[in-house]
């Protein structure tokens, strides 16, 4: 289940005054992105995966933190009764489906991280998962970005991005292009 729109835009807006910073508009430029892209592809639904996009980081409502913010975003929107929501919130940092592909600080309890590894075992990735992967690699805070552009601004933030997690955000970005039928860049209407 998600909130509407509306909802979702209250829940942003509440977090981003307990811990304000870029996040709030790289999380507006994912949502955006995932709307348009999900309006392009045959059976996806646009406000599903705007509300998904706006969402995806809302676990930074409760400070700065690393893998800490998908704990608490996956455990907030659980609580809210938005399990879908909060599937997002844990699928979105894992595009390989496995923790040990995480880029940051390990921020958590050990209990914790083997909730989130267990939650992940168990999951297979939906078109909505894909695409908020995809979107999270394509929004910065400034707006849509190459995604190598993205890819490489984490790397040097954190030292490191490992190849195969590179090479799944380009696997995802060529499914969506397949299944929406054009260039991704055009969809969200990057301008070069």
């Amino acid at each position: 289940m998600y909130p509407t729109r509306q909802k979702a835009e209250e829940l942003l807006a509440e977090a981003a005054k307990c811990n304000p910073g870029p996040w709030e508009n790289h999380s507006r430029n994912v949502a955006q992105c995932a709307g348009k892209i999900a309006g392009a592809c045959q059976g996806m639904d646009a406000d599903k995966a705007y509300v998904a996009g706006l969402l995806h980081d809302i676990g930074r409502k409760f400070g700065v933190k690393h893998l800490g913010h998908v704990y608490d975003g996956w455990k907030y929107m659980m609580e809210l009764n938005y399990d879908e929501a909060a599937r997002i919130c844990l699928s979105h940092s894992f595009n390989e489906g496995d923790l040990n592909g995480y880029i940051g600080n390990f921020d958590i309890t050990e209990e914790q991280t083997e909730e989130i590894r267990q939650a992940l075992s168990g999951m297979v990735f939906d078109d909505y998962d894909k695409l908020i992967q995809l979107c999270d690699s394509l929004a910065s805070a400034e707006g849509v970005v190459d995604m190598e552009e993205r890819m490489s601004d984490v790397k040097r933030r954190y030292g490191s991005y490992p190849q195969s997690k590179w090479d799944k955000n380009m696997e995802l970005k060529a499914y969506f292009e397949q299944k929406a039928g054009g260039n991704i860049y055009e969809i969200v209407g990057k301008i070069s």
